[in-house]
């Protein structure tokens, strides 16, 4: 059965463009016009993966985000007009994978969703044997790309798409430096795309999740000049 991507955007014409741009790919394609729609959606029938405008009235697509978050790890790409780097953080931060700007080309949006796409299948896919990343007792954090998992303590740590594979990238093998770009061509696939922040943003999150203290990492580390670097324990 064809991916479901849900529409999330208050501009009607813009979210026909969207939807007959997605049809034509062969998505189905969801629509919504404001966050509690959006949400609605997301309970009754989950999406494959999500669009989202930040600018939806009363609740912005911050909002809708962070609570879609709370519910799943589908991938969620931002389409803004808002440009400012302030913005482009935020949005990452409240939990999305990636972020477009208006005005957008078609073609930009289409390979943006079919590299999240692929990210799905390879995490998927993956075959190699489990890393175990902490051996504390208290916390056996286990990566398992055969089953495109982390567990902590054996309970999952709920990691997006984008979040697993780029710790799953760091840890082939661990302690090897990646730089900012190395990331983006791997994990991003992202050549066109262009904008370090983006790793920056997405590793701040994974520390909050797999880090003891994420304001003193001691797994996620920075290479300060260089990049990052995973060191198991």
């Amino acid at each position: 059965m064809p991916m479901q991507v849900l529409v999330v955007e208050d501009d009607d014409r813009i979210r026909e463009v969207l939807r007959l741009a997605l049809e034509d790919e062969g998505y189905r394609v969801a629509e919504a016009a404001d966050t509690p729609s959006a949400l609605e959606q997301v309970r009754v029938a989950m999406p494959d993966l999500m669009m989202v405008d930040l600018m939806l009235g009363e609740v912005d697509g911050y909002t809708c985000i962070r609570e879609v978050r709370r519910l799943s790890d589908i991938p969620i790409v931002v389409v803004s007009a808002r440009s400012d780097t302030h913005d482009i953080v935020a949005g990452l931060e409240a939990g999305a994978d990636d972020y477009v700007t208006k005005p957008f080309q078609i073609k930009e949006i289409t390979a943006r969703l079919r590299a999240l796409r692929r990210r799905l299948r390879t995490s998927a896919d993956a075959a190699e044997p489990d890393i175990v990343l902490d051996s504390d007792p208290g916390r056996g954090l286990v990566l398992s790309a055969s089953r495109g998992t982390v567990m902590l303590d054996g309970q999952d740590v709920n990691l997006t798409v984008t979040e697993y594979r780029l710790l799953a990238e760091l840890a082939k093998p661990p302690g090897r430096v990646l730089s900012r770009s190395a990331l983006l061509a791997s994990v991003w696939e992202h050549g066109y795309y262009g904008d370090e922040r983006i790793v920056d943003v997405h590793i701040r999150r994974l520390r909050t999740k797999i880090e003891r203290d994420p304001g003193r990492p001691q797994l996620v580390m920075t290479v300060r000049g260089m990049g990052y670097r995973l060191d198991p324990r």
